[in-house]
């Protein structure tokens, strides 16, 4: 009898873990099934509100670009605009017309922000401080531009050098310059990807037609860039002359390394002059205050009782 009793909690407990041994994976896959299905939602969600954004920055694209068509039309100075759009990498058409329509709508916001602050002002620093305000907002949008201009050609200055070395590289093996052109412009672009677009786009040119000459010069209009202009200089002049471009590469590379390193001379020079206003506006008083502090309030004291 107890025998039969083992043998009957043996088959019982054998039929218990094969069920949990069938239950727990139909368990795990119901979880992961409903898991997937929630990740999935999430992410149909993701993508409707991210088509809600584009669709509404395309809107309004749509109509900062209406708006500074409006604007920019009858202007002379739109060849120079779209040139300093290009330089700042905004090379779409709708460029120019934004940027207008930015400057406009920076102007409006400063006037709104200025008289919200008019009941702070008072007597005739009202008409300067409005002058002022409208002064700095309808400039804002240029002065960014500036910067971004300033900012990318100074990443491909730093990187021009290695670039260099590596065509040099490239046409010594026996590429051509188009083909070296291409392969540098791929290995750049983790150093500088500024740089390697507008390699990129030197060679979409010439695969277009353009003739070498004038995709090399775009490339210096385009940048306006003085290390860029001079290489596309001399590229033209040995093409044009028929000389060794490996060695004109290569004593190029030299000078650029050479202005490179003259710049960081004289950036390490300037740095002294740059201490001297917070040394004497920030720093000489607070330690003559810690030094002189004590003795100044003694020798109060002391004539104080005289």
């Amino acid at each position: 009898m107890v025998t039969i009793v083992a043998v009957l909690i043996a088959i019982t407990a054998i039929l218990g873990v094969v069920a949990v041994a069938e239950l727990v994976p139909a368990r795990e896959r119901s979880v992961g099934k409903r898991l997937q299905e929630l990740q999935d939602i999430r992410t149909h969600r993701g993508i409707a509100h991210q088509r809600q954004r584009q669709a509404k920055r395309e809107q309004l694209e749509s109509w900062l670009q209406n708006f500074g068509e409006r604007v920019a039309s009858g202007r002379k100075d739109l060849f120079e605009t779209r040139q300093r759009l290009i330089r700042a990498g905004y090379r779409g058409q709708d460029a120019v017309p934004i940027y207008y329509s930015l400057r406009v709508l920076c102007l409006v916001v400063g006037a709104v922000i200025i008289l919200g602050l008019l009941p702070t002002l008072q007597g005739s620093d009202m008409l300067l401080w409005i002058v002022l305000g409208g002064a700095a907002a309808w400039m804002l949008p240029s002065g960014v531009l500036r910067r971004k201009i300033r900012l990318r050609q100074k990443e491909m200055q730093k990187a021009l050098p290695d670039a260099l070395d590596m065509l040099v590289i490239c046409v010594e093996a026996g590429l051509g310059l188009n083909q070296a052109l291409v392969r540098v412009a791929d290995e750049v672009e983790n150093m500088s990807p500024v740089l390697s677009e507008e390699l990129q786009i030197v060679n979409l040119e010439m695969r277009a037609g353009t003739p070498r000459e004038d995709a090399l010069r775009n490339l210096g209009e385009r940048t306006d860039l003085p290390d860029l202009r001079s290489l596309a200089t001399m590229l033209i002049q040995t093409d044009r002359f028929g000389t060794s471009i490996a060695q004109a590469l290569r004593v190029h590379s030299d000078t650029l390394r050479t202005k490179r390193r003259q710049r960081a001379e004289e950036a390490a020079a300037k740095t002294t002059i740059k201490l001297v206003p917070p040394l004497v506006f920030f720093i000489f008083p607070a330690i003559f205050v810690v030094v002189l502090g004590p003795a100044m309030l003694h020798l109060i004291q002391e004539l104080g009782g005289i």
